[in-house]
């Protein structure tokens, strides 16, 4: 017999450490060559590593939740006969985080003792403490640098997109073989149309060096919810893109996120982004900034309401559009002047297909 001490491999990209995930083995348990230990992520993806040994786990090197260093011990194996001191093997980069079940693992909390007065209006549910681990602790990191490192500001205002919705009942009626549009690929395009005017906005700060980088491309990140939390595909070169091409690559890029198929290269990249709760929208919105990018936009709900249109009341349907921008390189003049642009293009959608 002899013991195998599997190290956390180079995983690659300059990464020098990982979190552990999940494991798929407990210290008892045998495993077969090329069998699943455990996950580990990175700031790019989540790596399985499998066992390039058969052999019995006697040790495991971290908990779920924590973090491990390149070359670390990440388990101890007993094997028969010598030690194979053979390269280890490439890990396997999965394409997405790991599922919810193994990103968020609730820890067991003793049962509370209530006195005899007390356990007769028992609560229904008892408290849960959950370790913030994985994905959810990686958006944590990431909302709380960006809150720390970039002034926020806040720019609302309402649009009447009475008659974009006209003319969108009228693109979908007519669409044939088309993907049906909603309204962010319409609200796309005129983000794209109006910001060469505005080349501030779709910009990355690089507060260290202190460089701002405007991008001549809109490589538009779209926050998506998936089962792991809060994810950013990109769709590249939006500005390039008509909105029949917009709704389709929408489409394609929420089901590659929340299927767990997505690219690292389709999760990063992006010069500005835009974030909809869709019907849920609410009122306003004051969306966090994806650092390193400047600004982030948030359409909210559509609701019908009445306005008064030549000393008549009539029936609008109103949108309001939230933007927060990095008070460092965008100023609120520029910021409003913009949202005002895109309420231009909105409130007369025909100026979306001019060029």
């Amino acid at each position: 017999m002899g013991m195998y001490s599997f190290k956390l491999p180079d995983i690659g990209e300059g990464i020098a450490e990982a979190e552990i995930v999940a494991w798929h083995v407990a210290v008892g348990d045998m495993v077969e060559e090329d069998a699943p230990l455990a996950d580990v992520m990175t700031d790019k993806a989540t790596v399985e590593m499998t066992s390039p040994v058969t052999g019995r786990i006697t040790r495991q090197g971290g908990d779920v939740g924590e973090m491990i260093a390149i070359g670390a011990i990440l388990a101890e194996l007993e094997v028969e006969g010598e030690v194979d001191a053979s390269p280890e093997p490439t890990p396997e980069v999965a394409q997405a985080p790991v599922e919810a079940a193994q990103v968020m693992e609730p820890d067991p909390v003793p049962e509370p003792v209530a006195s005899e007065s007390e356990s007769k209006p028992e609560p229904t549910r008892q408290d849960e403490q959950v370790r913030v681990i994985g994905m959810r602790r990686r958006i944590a990191e990431s909302m709380a640098a960006s809150k720390r490192a970039i002034p926020h500001f806040t720019y609302v205002d309402e649009i009447d997109v009475t008659r974009l919705e006209e003319l969108r009942a009228d693109l979908n009626a007519t669409r044939g073989a088309k993907p049906k549009l909603t309204m962010l690929p319409l609200l796309i395009t005129a983000i794209c149309k109006t910001l060469p005017d505005f080349p501030m906005i779709n910009a990355r700060y690089d507060d260290e060096a202190g460089i701002v980088t405007r991008s001549g491309a809109v490589h538009l990140g779209m926050a998506t919810q998936t089962d792991a939390g809060l994810m950013v595909p990109v769709i590249r070169n939006a500005e390039s893109r008509n909105v029949w091409q917009l709704a389709s690559e929408i489409v394609r890029l929420a089901e590659a996120a929340r299927s767990g198929k997505a690219s690292s290269q389709e999760l990063s990249g992006s010069t500005l982004t835009l974030t909809s709760l869709g019907p849920m929208g609410g009122i306003a919105s004051t969306p966090v900034i994806n650092r390193p990018e400047v600004a982030i936009i948030a359409p909210n709900k559509v609701v019908e309401r009445p306005v008064f249109r030549d000393g008549k009341v009539a029936a609008a349907k109103l949108m309001n559009l939230s933007i927060s921008c990095d008070h460092r390189v965008v100023d609120g003049w520029d910021a409003a002047s913009y949202v005002q642009a895109i309420k231009r293009l909105l409130e007369t959608p025909a100026l979306l297909f001019v060029d």
